[in-house]
């Protein structure tokens, strides 16, 4: 029998028999408005719940949540991840405080830098030498930076990587507690981590004080659907919730919050069936690919990530992802050299072979000379920081050619798309190997995300003083 799931059984019982609502939304799902959307969303108050939330839906939802992932207080977000990581950044310092933050972060933890007025002292990944992408990081790194700054108010690391990769965070949150901090892990690319033994545990269960997650990308929710998790012992969990609530909507979606309840359930109740499969259907595509010529599959933390490397193939990976789309295939990324095609519990056998066979054809017919892969603008260059995040965001600004921007001061963000890593962050110098770097990654075809100006031929600059 499945497990109670309050907020999404609430949530199809509205839409069963909504009744006459003379309430937001302004479409009311009527059908004679033409668009069979509209169908599917409800709001949370006069819908799921009534007008003063006197069912408490979502409240017993976010309990169950809270103790599926082992955390004291669980909250239930419709804005992604972004609203998670933003939180936790306003739970752990106040303006100038100083917090130790991996480099691999996604771009909205720097929002919750300039949101909160946080000081980031930056650790960085190691960097396989035979991919150019980014491994785990190291302890001693976050010793490194523990030693730098002993008055940070917290350690924030994304935990996978996007391609995969989880560094060694029963050591990590030794340290890092010791020093009397909290650690919290921005897990966006993880929900599915602890629900099979063949799987590494989740944040919470090695360590961390805080977890982000994203229930829409490895998990079954809709699309913004994420939860925040944190432990009371290094977390002040009443600013936590108050941190909350400041960033999130007053109308958030009862269909994206219900499908993270339902996604929470589908764990609790066929979370090692299901996963089992996908890790299965993952190892043989791994094993297939293998036996492309020059293929590099990428041996992951995560036994459900699939990361391929065309370098030795000679085949442009922008090429290959034209010919997948053509031939009906989505890989999640690709650049020139990597393709990280998302596998989840919702494929099959019969989704999973067209994959193998799509990729293994795209790759033979754009196969060319072996090259050595090029790292990433992302991890290969050491950022130089000039003025707090913060400061960078409000101090005035200009555009200028790109030429005139080395040895600047950026005013925006760069980063290669996915993941959305910066290269570049408001309040660093511009350098020469920076630019040509991000120039050249546009020129291959990248999408370089969150500047004004994609191609790089300019760039906002702060304005000297």
């Amino acid at each position: 029998m499945p497990s109670d799931a309050p907020l999404a059984d609430a949530a199809a019982a509205f839409l069963r028999d909504p009744g006459t609502t003379f309430t937001v939304p302004g479409h009311k799902r009527s059908p004679g408005l033409g668009d069979p959307l509209l169908a599917y969303d409800l709001p949370l108050v006069s819908g799921a719940d009534d007008s003063r939330m006197t069912r408490g839906v979502l409240a017993r939802a976010e309990a169950l949540a809270a103790e599926l992932w082992g955390a004291d207080v669980c909250r239930f977000s419709v804005a992604g991840s972004t609203h998670g990581n933003q939180t936790l950044a306003l739970t752990v310092g106040k303006p100038g405080d100083r917090v130790i933050v991996s480099r691999t972060l996604h771009k909205s933890v720097f929002a919750g830098l300039v949101l909160a007025g946080l000081r980031p002292v930056w650790v960085y990944p190691q960097v396989d030498p035979a991919t150019g992408l980014a491994l785990a990081i190291a302890p001693e790194e976050i010793e490194r930076a523990l030693g730098a700054a002993p008055d940070a108010r917290g350690v924030f690391l994304v935990e996978p990587s996007y391609i995969g990769m989880i560094s060694d965070l029963e050591a990590i949150a030794g340290l890092v507690h010791h020093a009397g901090m909290p650690l919290m892990i921005d897990q966006a690319w993880g929900a599915h981590l602890g629900f099979h033994p063949a799987l590494p545990k989740h944040a919470l269960a090695r360590g961390a004080d805080a977890l982000v997650t994203s229930t829409h990308k490895s998990l079954t929710a809709f699309t913004q659907g994420s939860v925040v998790l944190a432990r009371g012992e290094r977390i002040d969990l009443a600013r936590f919730d108050h941190a909350f609530e400041l960033l999130h909507t007053t109308s958030p979606s009862a269909a994206i919050l219900a499908s993270s309840d339902r996604a929470r359930q589908l764990m609790a109740d066929r979370g090692p069936e299901l996963l089992g499969r996908t890790i299965e259907l993952v190892a043989d595509a791994r094993r297939r690919l293998a036996e492309v010529p020059g293929l590099l599959v990428l041996d992951a933390s995560d036994p459900t990530k699939l990361v391929l490397g065309l370098a030795g193939t000679g085949a442009d990976g922008f090429e290959v992802e034209a010919a997948l789309e053509e031939a009906g295939i989505r890989p999640e990324m690709c650049d020139r050299d990597t393709i990280v095609p998302i596998v989840t519990v919702a494929d099959t056998d019969i989704t999973v072979a067209r994959l193998v066979n799509e990729v293994t054809g795209a790759v033979e017919a754009h196969r060319g000379t072996p090259r050595e892969p090029s790292a990433s603008s992302v991890w290969s260059l050491d950022a130089e920081t000039a003025l707090d995040p913060r400061e960078a965001f409000f101090a005035p600004r200009e555009r200028v050619d790109a030429e005139r921007a080395v040895g600047r001061i950026s005013a925006e963000m760069a980063a290669p798309y996915p993941p959305g890593i910066p290269a570049l962050a408001p309040g660093e110098v511009i350098t020469e190997p920076i630019l040509r770097a991000l120039q050249a990654e546009a020129a291959a075809g990248s999408r370089i995300a969150y500047c004004s100006d994609p191609t790089l031929r300019t760039l906002v600059v702060v304005t000297d003083r």
